[in-house]
Order: C-alpha cells, then sequence, then structure tokens
C-alpha cells in the first residue's frame, strides 16, 4: 500500500508539472517545442532508471553492520526528504502561475529556448523520478519487499488523473486527492525514520534503549506467523502504512511520536491557513 501512495503522489506531480507545460506550449503557439519537452522527460526517466540501478549496486555491497548503516541512513534521509515534500505540496497547491512564468520567460529568450523548456520538463520530472526511487527504497528496505503491482497500480492511476484533467478536460478533486495521501504519507515518513533508528541501533551506532514490547514470537507450530508479527496477516499491512514494529525500542517509538506529531502539526496549520485571494 506504502508504494502504491509514493507511486501515486510522485507521478501525479510529474504529470502535473508536464500537462501544465504541455498545455501553455500549445495555448502560446509554440508546438514546436512540444518535441524538446518530451525530451526532457524521456532524459529524466531514463536518467531515474539509472540512479535506482546505481543505488540497488551500491547497497549490494555492502553487508553485515556496514548494511546496516547504509540502510538506516538511507531511510532517515527518505523520511526528511518525504515529509519536506508533504510540507512543500501543502503551501504549493496551485503551481501553474509559476510554471507558466518560467516558462514565458524560458521562451522570450529566443537563443536559449530550446534547452530552457528541455530543463523545465528534466528537472519536474528528475526530481519526481529521484524521491520515487528513493522513497521506494526506504519502503523495499522496511517491508524486506516491494510490490510491483501495487507500484505500477499507483503510477497508473496518477497518469489517469492527468488524462482526464489535460485531455479530458474534466474537473477532478486535486486537493482532496493530496489531502487524503498526505495523511498516509507523513505515517509512511514517520515509520521510515523510526526504521532508520532501528538499523542504527542493530548497528550499535545508536544506543539500544531497550524494547517496549515484543509481539514477534518465533515461528507458529503450523508455520505461519500470529497477525501482529512483523509479517503477520494484520503486522505486514501496519508495518507498510504507519511504520509498525513488533518489537520496538523505546527510542524508536519515541521518534516515531514525535516524527508523526511535527508533521502532522506542521501540515495541518499549513492548510489550514488563510490562502491569498488571487484575481
Amino acid at each position: 500500500m506504502a508504494e502504491l501512495l509514493i507511486s501515486f503522489r510522485e507521478v501525479l506531480e510529474a504529470a502535473l508539472v508536464i500537462g501544465i507545460l504541455y498545455t501553455y506550449l500549445v495555448k502560446s503557439e509554440r508546438r514546436d517545442m512540444l518535441p524538446v519537452m518530451w525530451r526532457g522527460v524521456m532524459a529524466a526517466l531514463v536518467l531515474s532508471l539509472t540512479a535506482s540501478f546505481i543505488i540497488q549496486a551500491v547497497a549490494g555491497g555492502f553487508t553485515g553492520e556496514a548494511e546496516k548503516i547504509f540502510e538506516g541512513l538511507v531511510m532517515i534521509a527518505a523520511a526528511v526528504i518525504l515529509g519536506t515534500m508533504i510540507i512543500w505540496m501543502a503551501r504549493n497547491i496551485n503551481i501553474a502561475e509559476k510554471l507558466e512564468s518560467q516558462a514565458e520567460t524560458v521562451l522570450e529568450r529566443t537563443d536559449t529556448a530550446t534547452w530552457g523548456i528541455f530543463s523545465l520538463a528534466f528537472i519536474a520530472v528528475f526530481r519526481e523520478g529521484i524521491e520515487t526511487v528513493l522513497f521506494l527504497y526506504g519502503v523495499f528496505v522496511n517491508q524486506g519487499g516491494l510490490s510491483f503491482a501495487s507500484s505500477m497500480t499507483g503510477a497508473g492511476i496518477a497518469l489517469g488523473l492527468g488524462y482526464m484533467i489535460f485531455v479530458q478536460g474534466q474537473r477532478v478533486p486535486l486537493k482532496t486527492f493530496f489531502n487524503v495521501s498526505s495523511v498516509f504519507l507523513i505515517f509512511v515518513a514517520a515509520g521510515m525514520m523510526a526504521y532508520g533508528i532501528h538499523e542504527l541501533e542493530s548497528a550499535g551506532i545508536v544506543a539500544d534503549t531497550g524494547r517496549i514490547w515484543d509481539v514477534n514470537p518465533p515461528v507458529l507450530p503450523n508455520g505461519s506467523y500470529s497477525i501482529f508479527h512483523d509479517k503477520g496477516a494484520i503486522g505486514a499491512i501496519a508495518k507498510g502504512l504507519f511504520g509498525w514494529n513488533g518489537d520496538p525500542s523505546y527510542l524508536e517509538v519515541g521518534i516515531w511520536t514525535l516524527t508523526l506529531t511535527g508533521l502532522m502539526v506542521t501540515w495541518r496549520r499549513i492548510i489550514a491557513a488563510p490562502r491569498p485571494v488571487t484575481e
């Protein structure tokens, strides 16, 4: 489920930016720049996939405590970036005006217009691509696996919404989509942060503060797990969505609570704040 939400949000953000840029170029009668824009998109996708392979190769080169340290630091970095992205999106619900202004400025410079449009498309997609790679790697480490089907489903839903908005011209409640997904992603970010601390504790970098509870008993006689075990029926789902750990330390629970509360309060204040009225 976490990978579905991440893929949905990141692909939707990229689709909205490219859709806005595409619409602006068409309205400005600069269709000659559309191939340039699509080349920027393709270059960003190729580079994002390359980055994914590099991260996997680097991660595969670590073993033992070094692997735990690497995974712990990556998880913490992913949590920080994910939290930052959620807050940034809450503050910048309407990015169309800014993007169109940038495109207009770029097109006015005839000598560098091609490079400028390529850069706008490339940066928008590459940023989301790198974030997706990092976040999904964090989910992979946290859950011990990744659902390709869920990831593709999230991306497909996002592309479908983009198609409905920019091709079909339908009004879609984007604010609702972003608000609901933001709440779930805040839990995902808190879980990543807590698991990063867990890995650093396991590696001996952070002192182990002791287990606050333990519902991860050995495998049951029939070979299955109890429902609240990390790999159990409920535990596995809760781990992916909320960062559940069957045997967390006091520090893990404290960090999870602090991250969750801090992000939730900040996000709520931003979306509740009055927005300036644009004419």
